[in-house]
């Protein structure tokens, strides 16, 4: 007499088999308690949500917030004159000497909108929209190197390999596109000296990593399938590599076979959605306009058109990265190419959320890795001058939308730019601003690698900044 196989299984070959003892499913369900509370809500969601997606406008290099947000006549006075051994006391640069001699802003500022807010006229078009920014004058950093600097940023530690903040989003909260990735990452103008690190998962499972959309006309590749595959033949072979995989990972465990599947899947999905979403033909010519995107170009205009048509159709965390505001020489002539190409773009991107009722629960965040020196960069041996080297002391960044308070700047600087001396915001307080704007307390929101519980503000106290938040 032939008897099915199951009848002769027992419980505890079925925990034998899949490798989860009793005592680990107990755990499982003390893990599930401290991590969901009662009503299925994660118990790191503690605050009212105010923002359901954000799009970070990376400014890769160091924006000189002297040319831009930061008005300091003093320095124009004492143009040449080397900063007082007091302010520079104790201070390290990557490539001048602390006693270089100051060098003042190279363009007028002037006061704009009710706020009162101060750009130089490098931002015109953001100069008109000064009543709907947020602005942080007085940000400062750990890192005064580039790469762990732009690290530090993205993922709260200047060593790579930790989670990007998308990541962390995506681990925690999910996104609310089925057919397009919830963390997109969009680059223009050069390389990053963080490299792709930025926008990696790290620890985290792989599917939470950002997916970079390429610079060009075509920023997704493979729409098209092949000639001769049609959609039910590459939904059959899709069937058989999940099947296989499936296999793979009941044999393993390892987690980044789920991955795999995830990717292939997500891809899957993607070729239905993903020509309608690049295509700008339904965009109207006002529209283009606003952005001053060109037709047939890629740039940063035409990504934070992109950007705004992901966060329509539900992608979480859009991360926009445009470099080469990193200006060791002829500071004057860089932030004078840079913001012309970011200013229209950038005011466009807030104007246009605005417009379509979308700003007040999407959060928009421009920045750099930190400031330029009130110093000037000269050297001859390197070719170099009428720059600024880095300086992590004090630097500008704004927000708008998603729960921010328009209209008001936080934190001051002296007299010279150097250090801050009013609301201090370390980087760590910003990414926990961001997360308690996005429902998260960011003390709670951790994984556990290799023994330690891990999260994106660190482990020292950091806050969110309530005077940003509406």
């Amino acid at each position: 007499m032939i008897t099915h196989p199951l009848l002769h299984r027992t419980r505890r070959h079925f925990f034998q088999d899949c490798g989860i003892g009793v005592g680990k499913i107990a755990l499982a369900s003390l893990l599930a308690n401290e991590t969901f509370g009662a009503t299925g809500t994660p118990n790191f969601m503690r605050f009212p949500v105010k923002a359901k997606r954000v799009i970070y406008l990376f400014m890769g290099g160091a924006p000189s917030q002297l040319e831009l947000f930061d008005n300091k006549p003093k320095l124009q006075e004492i143009e040449g004159k080397p900063i007082p051994p007091s302010v520079i006391k104790g201070q390290r640069y990557a490539f001048i000497q602390p006693d270089a001699a100051v060098l003042g802003p190279r363009f007028p500022f002037a006061k704009h909108g009710q706020s009162g807010a101060e750009f130089s006229d490098r931002l015109p078009y953001l100069s008109k929209i000064a009543d709907d920014l947020t602005i942080v004058k007085s940000m400062h950093t750990d890192h005064f190197n580039h790469a762990p600097a732009q690290l530090f940023m993205t993922t709260g530690s200047g060593i790579p390999g930790r989670a990007s903040m998308g990541s962390w989003l995506s681990y925690g909260i999910g996104s609310e596109a089925d057919d397009l990735p919830g963390f997109v990452v969009m680059r223009s103008g050069g390389n990053l000296s963080g490299g792709s690190a930025m926008w990696g998962s790290g620890f985290l499972p792989s599917e939470h990593q950002g997916v970079p959309f390429r610079e060009g006309a075509e920023p997704i590749l493979h729409v098209a399938n092949p000639k001769g595959i049609d959609r039910t033949a590459q939904r059959q072979t899709l069937d058989l590599l999940n099947k296989l995989n499936r296999g793979s990972h009941g044999k393993m465990g390892d987690p980044e076979i789920n991955a795999r599947i995830e990717a292939y899947e997500m891809a899957y999905r993607m070729q239905a959605r993903a020509p309608e979403l690049i295509d700008f033909d339904k965009e109207s010519q006002e529209t283009l306009d606003l952005y001053g995107v060109k037709k047939g170009r890629s740039n940063f205009a035409s990504n934070c058109l992109l950007a705004r048509r992901l966060a329509e159709r539900g992608t979480r965390f859009i991360q926009l990265y445009h470099s080469g505001w990193d200006a060791h020489s002829n500071v004057e002539g860089n932030v004078k190419n840079q913001a012309k190409a970011v200013d229209q773009a950038s005011a466009a991107l807030v104007q246009d959320l605005k417009r379509l009722g979308m700003l007040e629960d999407t959060l928009v965040v421009w920045g750099g890795e930190f400031g330029r020196t009130p110093m000037v960069e000269a050297s001859a041996a390197l070719n170099r001058s009428g720059g600024r080297d880095h300086h992590p002391q004090a630097f500008t960044m704004w927000m708008a939308g998603g729960g921010t308070k328009p209209g008001i700047t936080v934190g001051k600087t002296d007299e010279l730019g150097f250090h801050v001396t009013e609301d201090p915001v370390h980087v760590h307080d910003l990414q926990a601003t961001i997360l308690k704007l996005m429902g998260i307390d960011h003390t709670r929101l951790s994984f556990r690698f290799q023994g330690l519980d891990f999260r994106l503000t660190g482990v020292e106290p950091h806050h969110p900044v309530a005077k940003l938040i509406a």
